[in-house]
């Protein structure tokens, strides 16, 4: 067996052995639900800061716990989240800059300290969402679930699509193995997941829901595997890290994900009642 056909194994290996736990934790919901995703955002802060910065102060391990924390208030403290997300990014903003005041080094104070906030920004933010989503009254499990299909059918389409027929590059200079076909192949992927799912399973979504998500996720989904390529590129880093056999990281699994989810929490929220 070949060492690329090796890899192919343990991943589809890990894939099937993660992925029952992780739907039924979600289908839980509640703390089982918030434990995961905090788990998760605690992951990726923790792999973003291992890119960037390398080594680990206080101050960094205060970033991964706050990161960890963000999609626990949701179940915890559904009124007053919001006001505590914001005072816990002006927390890791302040301790950053105080750290660097008292320890230096000085001059790189503030590209340290803006790379704590984005870790905690990019740790968190869609897994945050995410919590918030399965809190939906009636159907949040189901819109969890839609995400998690927009992203899954955006990269299984795009990943066949090509691999069969791809010729021309996405973008050669952040991931030289995507191109336009396979973009064209998860368009199709994301839009028709959902309307096996709407078919299957969720009868309430609409067919502009199908369309609308499917669409917009065919566009985030992308862009955010590009953000995360491009930051690896930037650090020359292969994977963002190893706590997955076979996937590399957990930004490297959920990086599309971060990016569709509060797109599908911002929808159902607002834009879906605004339709009728």
């Amino acid at each position: 067996m070949t060492d690329k056909n090796k890899n192919l194994m343990i991943r589809l290996i890990s894939g099937l052995t993660l992925l029952p736990g992780v739907l039924y934790l979600l289908y839980l919901g509640g703390w089982w639900t918030a434990g995961l995703l905090g788990f998760a955002a605690g992951a990726c802060a923790w792999e973003y800061i291992s890119i960037t910065l390398k080594s680990f102060t206080p101050v960094a391990w205060l970033t991964v716990v706050a990161a960890a924390a963000m999609p626990i208030l949701p179940i915890a403290m559904p009124l007053q989240a919001a006001s505590m997300i914001s005072g816990a990014t002006g927390l890791v903003l302040f301790a950053g800059w105080a750290w660097h005041l008292l320890r230096g080094p000085l001059p790189e104070a503030p590209v340290r300290t803006a790379h704590l906030l984005m870790a905690f920004i990019y740790g968190h933010g869609g897994l945050t969402a995410l919590a918030a989503l399965r809190l939906v009254p009636d159907f949040g499990l189901m819109w969890v679930v839609s995400a998690l299909v927009i992203t899954w059918g955006n990269d299984t389409m795009a990943y066949f699509a090509g691999r069969l027929f791809g010729k021309h590059k996405l973008y050669p200079e952040v991931s030289p193995n995507k191109t336009w076909e396979g973009f064209a192949g998860g368009f199709v992927g994301a839009i028709g997941f959902l309307f096996i799912q709407r078919a299957f399973f969720f009868p309430t979504m609409t067919v502009i829901d199908c369309f609308v998500l499917g669409i917009l996720g065919s566009l985030l989904g992308p862009a955010g595997d590009l953000c995360e390529s491009m930051l690896k590129r930037a650090y020359n880093v292969k994977d963002s890290g190893v706590i997955i056999p076979g996937h590399g990281g957990m930004l490297d699994r959920i990086d599309a994900l971060i990016f569709n989810a509060p797109m599908v929490f911002l929808y159902v929220q607002f834009v879906r009642p605004a339709l009728g």
